[in-house]
């Protein structure tokens, strides 16, 4: 077949509007055209009284061979690419030892998943709950101001990723199209089937729970097994290889194949790993709020006359700002028709978060504004320190909201001329259990408060209304990445100091977000395979 990149129609294009598209790209006849199928669809708004939708399209003619001779020197046709996963090693009948997966975030989760689907029959370890408790835990703190250390935002199945928007597009290097695999498993444990068909598409909290337990069974049926409320403690190791890891419980567990994909929130892991000796790098990160504005004047700045289009839903925006003092500002995690949650892990600490359902129809919009900051000048010396950077900034959080769990809020106006909120403007803050106003100047570095305070009217200048005086922000945004990376080999995936320990995910430094977490965790799987037979072969 052939794969056309880059047609672009009319945003109310017709069926047959598309098809002859098609014919008058390639030159050919109706007769000769077979079939016609979307592989994805995005748009371009940056005119946003023109919108324009764009293709990539899978084509099969009666003249595939020919006209791949006649476009050779065209970039926007090609032929299909193979995009079937291929597992890269099949188990032997009997295993001596079962491979570890701690952790069952995005990462753990494909990890695991792969594993089982290649017959390795993984151990997963998940210190917090599974997904359904782990909800009904998360709400405790969201309603009732009861934080659950071991089973909340950070921690339990599915990681962070369960309650966020749920986004599934990355700009991480795929060649060997393991992203469509990553979405074709999601399909299979009950997603919506558009997710493998638009651009940018997401899933939401609701459908994500549903998905995971899913995909956990899938896990078990194939002969995994999944233990939830099992926090590793600490690693067995022998003159630097892996053999197996003591539980809270006192129990151990052998193996000399263990991955790590804990997420960017395990700090005690971390510190674990550190005791270990095993080699960890600090690595930069970045800081900052929550704002919000209503969806709906996102949606008419954004999509003008088009605001409201099924095809488009609801408008998001992606914004970077370089300030005088060389520190840079940019938007992350937005989350349309969303909420902020609080997302912390530790008692004592504030920490917001954005949250998208599906259906992206709440009232407001959010997203993080945070300024990036780097270990080698902000937090130098022990390879934690960026950790007690994030520490620090939540209790300040946590003691500006009223010791409560509320969160610490400002409107945007009184930010930007240096004076505490007193009053709500027409912006109605949607985080929970709620927010105390107070003035957010002390809780930053003084850089990153005047950053913010540069990057905000510039950020206006592109979407208007976005410094208006009462929107909302909402503090503390800490948790954007992780602040340590856990090195690994490039070939082997294996850690640099500890061979047979494989880190993997946000958590380790090598991902941002569900679905680079999840690409990387069948990385890792294939690695684990790969060395696993090999030394079986051996032996």
């Amino acid at each position: 077949m052939l794969r056309i990149n880059q047609l672009i129609l009319p945003l109310d294009h017709t069926e047959q509007q598309l098809n002859d598209a098609v014919l008058a790209l390639l030159g050919i006849e109706q007769e000769q055209l077979l079939s016609i199928s979307t592989f994805k669809r995005g748009f371009d708004a940056r005119q946003k009284n023109t919108i324009k939708l764009i293709y990539t399209l899978d084509v099969d003619t009666l003249a595939n061979q020919a006209l791949l001779k006649t476009f050779s020197e065209n970039p926007n046709i090609k032929a299909t690419p193979d995009m079937q996963y291929r597992p890269v090693a099949q188990a032997p009948e009997l295993l001596a030892q079962r491979p570890i997966v701690i952790g069952f975030g995005p990462c753990g989760l494909f990890i695991a998943l792969i594993l089982a689907q290649m017959g390795f029959k993984p151990i997963v370890l998940e210190r917090g709950k599974d997904v359904k408790r782990r909800t009904k835990d998360t709400w405790d703190l969201w309603r009732g101001r009861t934080l659950h250390k071991e089973s909340n935002v950070q921690f339990g199945e599915g990681g962070a990723g369960t309650f966020s928007d749920g986004k599934l597009y990355s700009q991480i290097k795929d060649k060997r199209h393991l992203s469509r695999k990553v979405l074709r498993e999601f399909v299979l444990a009950g997603a919506p089937a558009e997710i493998e068909l638009i651009s940018k598409p997401h899933i939401g909290t609701f459908k994500l729970v549903k998905m995971v337990q899913n995909m956990r069974q899938t896990i078990i049926e194939l002969g995994g097994e999944i233990r939830f409320d099992q926090k590793v403690e600490d690693l067995i190791i022998d003159k630097g290889h892996i053999k197996g890891v003591t539980l809270a419980s006192g129990e151990q567990l052998l193996s000399e194949h263990v991955a790590i994909a804990v997420g960017h929130s395990a700090r005690d892991t971390f510190e674990m790993l550190v005791a270990n000796n095993v080699h960890i790098e600090a690595k930069p990160f970045s800081v900052g709020f929550r704002i919000e504005h209503p969806q709906s004047m996102i949606d008419d700045v954004r999509f003008g006359p088009s605001a409201g289009n099924a095809l488009l839903g609801a408008a998001d925006y992606k914004l970077v700002h370089h300030c005088k003092n060389n520190r840079t500002v940019y938007s992350f995690c937005m989350c349309p028709g969303g909420t902020v949650v609080a997302a912390t892990s530790e008692e004592g600490q504030v920490v917001s978060n954005g949250m998208s359902q599906y259906s992206r129809n709440e009232r407001n919009a959010n997203a993080a504004i945070v300024v990036g900051i780097d270990p080698a000048t902000d937090y130098p010396g022990h390879p934690l320190a960026g950790i007690e950077l994030q520490r620090k900034i939540e209790r300040a959080a946590y003691d500006l909201g009223g010791q409560n769990y509320n969160a610490p809020a400002q409107l945007v106006g009184d930010f930007l001329k240096g004076r505490p909120s007193t009053q709500l403007g027409d912006v109605t803050p949607s985080y929970q259990p709620g927010v105390t106003l107070t003035d957010l100047a002390p809780l930053l570095p003084d850089f990153a408060i005047a950053a913010i305070r540069e990057a905000i009217p510039a950020f206006n200048k592109k979407i208007k209304g976005f410094a208006r005086e009462d929107a909302i922000l909402t503090a503390a945004e800490t948790r954007t990445s992780s602040p340590i990376c856990v090195k690994r080999d490039n070939d082997t995936l294996q850690s640099i100091s500890t061979q047979g320990l494989y880190p993997g995910g946000e958590g380790a430094g090598y991902a941002g977000g569900i679905l680079s977490a999840a690409v990387d965790g069948i990385k890792v799987a294939e690695a684990m395979a790969l060395a696993m037979t090999t030394k079986y072969a051996e032996n």
